[in-house]
């Protein structure tokens, strides 16, 4: 079956996560795969560079992404009010096609070589806003606090959302750097600080 670059990469990448769900990560191939979306596996081995990639595709762009979102926060918050407008601006995207992403996270959650893919992608998440932050004039090294910090209370209202959590997704950020807040103001002084 032919088609366009992109809906050849929208069938692989339907397929893998159809295959994935119905047969688990590790007893699926590529070639199943590429077999599932009706091309050939060398099509296949074209778009990802292993089985992995099909469920992390579109990571750089979202890195990109939110990257800009930083950037178009307006000047003079502090690095965590920045990062909560950032997110909260990213909710469409976030959201988007949240039944794909709800299969998808099954899929990792059953598998630990997913799972440590994904703490990967969230490695670089936290650069790229860490940069981010950066170019606003953010400190290095507060940089990567708020960056650590802040994609870590995404991921959990990430995973909050796809669970089904009877809060919004912008409820569950607000709450979540709010948890982070307390957290903060909760614990003692460094000795020596």
């Amino acid at each position: 079956m032919a088609g366009s670059r992109k809906d050849v990469r929208d069938r692989l990448l339907r397929a893998a996560l159809d295959l994935f769900s119905e047969r688990g990560y590790d007893r699926t191939t590529a070639a199943d795969i590429a077999d599932r979306a009706d091309v050939t596996e060398r099509t296949y081995f074209r778009h990802f560079s292993d089985k992995r990639e099909a469920l992390f595709d579109g990571e750089g762009a979202l890195q990109h992404a939110l990257a800009g979102a930083v950037a178009e926060v307006p000047a003079g918050l502090s690095p965590s009010e920045t990062l909560l407008r950032a997110f909260l601006a990213m909710i469409p995207a976030l959201e988007h096609e949240g039944d794909l992403k709800k299969r998808r996270q099954a899929v990792i959650a059953a598998a630990p070589e997913l799972r440590e893919r994904e703490l990967s992608k969230e490695a670089h998440l936290i650069s790229g806003v860490a940069e981010a932050l950066e170019t606003r004039g953010v400190r290095a090294p507060v940089a990567v606090l708020a960056a650590v910090s802040g994609i870590a209370v995404l991921s959990r209202a990430r995973l909050e959302w796809l669970a089904g959590a009877s809060d919004d997704y912008a409820t569950l950020l607000r709450t979540g750097f709010a948890d982070l807040r307390a957290a903060l103001a909760s614990e003692p002084a460094s000795p020596g600080r």
